[in-house]
């Protein structure tokens, strides 16, 4: 990815035509970004906030096989979505983690323990891989030993995976500038250029940073905007027709949860499946699923009603444990976007991807983290009429870029670190390791209190991953701003020392952006003032 140093010059050449343009820096931007610029194709991807600022970087980090699509009879779905998340099990190593799940069952749950242990059978069945387990009451409270017995019956146990969805983008979006694209944060679209029978040839973007406002042509304008779909749509004017989910999370230290797979359970007040699961050091909960009835913002928060439901959640499962909201660590809430058939509860709205050409525009949202290859080679496909004829598809190619693993054990043999860590690291950085390795003294290689997040990763990012702010050093391109208390506000000076001169922002600046990313902080991620301990 781009260093600071570099944004200009990418900007200065945003003038050129090209082949794709890319509206959007999630996963599903990423993933068409990398494809498009994978075979040939000259793609610029243009974010108008930040890499993974919006929901992907607010998932539930989880890469999904598909098992929930079996209860709607979606068998090819499911099959397409196990096959994806075997890949990239495979080819994203430390990034991208096989995550044990353990489904409890209790008394009057309205959806028997016996439905998913048949649900788990024909899963296995169907991607020929035995893997599912069957636990009596006995055995879960062996594996999880502070979960509530009360009409515990028993459970199951399988295997999905999970991922830091932030640095996957970031990883999707690196290897796409390796085949050859261009991508630039803090771009944001104001307009869509249109030929003269009203077909979109391109955007009219200014830069947030200066003001400054261009012109692009391109053979091919793809939406991949999310949640904002609509309104870059209106801009051609379309109607609406996006219904906007909010999820929201709440993240515990290890020490009060302390799990090390993850525990799935129905919701006693409404019976919607939660989990909790070791993510990053810590213990993530979630998810709410409710309408997004305010103005959409970059930062959304969780609401005191979201925080209720999920302390009640926890508190049910893990009663011994007697939490309060003084535990909570942190919180962050994620926007997704649905097709809007008027469902009265929003957990029954479709998930599934959606394509549109509208005037030219085409626009893909919807669909899962786990599909977003799929995603984007469905997308060209659906959009082959605006490429040059010559371009060809791989359906086989890899979803991630290998890794040579022989240069990067030269620079290992040469350091003191784990074999967890080294395999942390590359699924992360792939082949910019080595010089994230090198450009490191020994103490940049310590871990950053109990994350296993190191200094020399803060360092690296703030130097080479264009890093425009600070809450993009220290909620995405690390994660430490939400795994350690008070945004970790409270080692700030450390921070300092380590990425001021590499960000070459001077004392005013920098505390400029101490102040805004504090103010962020205590808007969008801690917990709102209302709610009592």
């Amino acid at each position: 990815m781009e260093n600071p140093g570099g944004r200009p010059s990418i900007w200065a050449d945003l003038s050129q035509p090209w082949d794709v343009i890319v509206i959007g820096g999630g996963i599903v931007g990423a993933g068409v970004f990398r494809e498009a610029a994978g075979i040939g194709l000259k793609t610029l991807l243009v974010e108008g906030h930040d890499f993974a600022s919006g929901t992907s970087s607010r998932s539930s980090k989880m890469v999904h096989g598909g098992l929930r699509y079996l209860k709607n009879a979606q068998i090819k779905l499911t099959l397409d979505s196990s096959r994806e998340r075997q890949q990239l099990v495979h080819e994203g190593k430390g990034l991208i983690d096989p995550l044990h799940f353990n489904i409890v069952n209790y008394q009057g749950d309205h959806t028997p323990g016996w439905v998913f242990g048949l649900g788990l059978i024909v899963y296995d069945i169907m991607v020929l891989r035995w893997k599912h387990s069957k636990f009596s009451k006995q055995r879960l409270k062996e594996i999880c030993p502070q979960l509530n017995e009360k009409q515990l019956v028993g459970g199951y146990g399988f295997y999905d995976a999970q991922t830091d969805d932030a640095r996957l983008v970031y990883r999707v979006i690196q290897e796409g500038q390796a085949a050859g694209g261009s991508a630039i944060n803090y771009t944001n679209v104001v307009d869509l250029l249109r030929t003269s029978n009203g077909t979109v040839c391109g955007v009219q973007v200014r830069d947030e940073l200066s003001g400054a406002e261009k012109e692009i042509k391109a053979r091919l304008v793809i939406n991949a905007s999310g949640a904002w779909a609509d309104e870059l749509r209106g801009k051609i004017g379309k109607s609406p027709r996006l219904r906007l989910l909010r999820g929201s999370h709440l993240i515990f230290t290890h020490d009060r949860i302390p799990l090390d797979d993850a525990v799935s359970f129905l919701h006693p007040d409404d019976q919607r499946p939660v989990f909790a699961f070791s993510w990053e050091g810590s213990t993530l909960v979630g998810t709410t699923d409710v309408d997004q009835d305010h103005p959409m913002v970059t930062d959304p928060r969780i609401s005191p009603s979201e925080v209720d439901y999920l302390m009640t959640a926890v508190n049910h499962i893990f009663d011994c444990l007697h939490l309060t909201t003084e535990d909570i660590v942190s919180s962050f809430a994620g926007i997704r976007s649905v097709l809007d058939t008027g469902k009265a509860d929003p957990s029954k709205e479709a998930r599934d991807e959606i394509l549109w050409d509208e005037d030219g525009l085409i626009t893909i949202t919807g669909g899962k983290l786990t599909m977003f290859r799929h995603m984007a080679q469905r997308t060209l496909k659906f959009a082959r009429k605006y490429l040059p004829e010559k371009i060809k598809f791989d359906p086989t190619g890899r979803a991630l870029d290998r890794i040579d693993e022989q240069k990067l054990k030269a620079v290992f043999d040469h350091q003191m670190l784990s074999t967890q860590q080294k395999i942390r690291l590359m699924g992360r950085y792939s082949y910019n390791t080595p010089d994230l390795i090198l450009s490191a003294c020994a103490d940049d290689l310590e871990s950053i209190q109990a994350t296993p997040t190191l200094w020399a990763e803060l360092k690296w990012a703030a130097s080479h991953e264009q890093v425009v702010h600070l809450d993009d050093l220290l909620l995405r391109r690390t994660r430490i701003g939400s795994l350690l208390p008070l945004g970790c506000m409270p080692m700030m000076e450390q921070i300092r020392e380590i990425c001021q001169p590499e960000l070459g922002w001077d004392e005013s600046q920098w505390q400029a952006e101490v102040l805004a990313y504090q103010q962020l902080y205590n808007q969008s991620y801690s917990l709102p003032l209302s709610i009592p301990a």
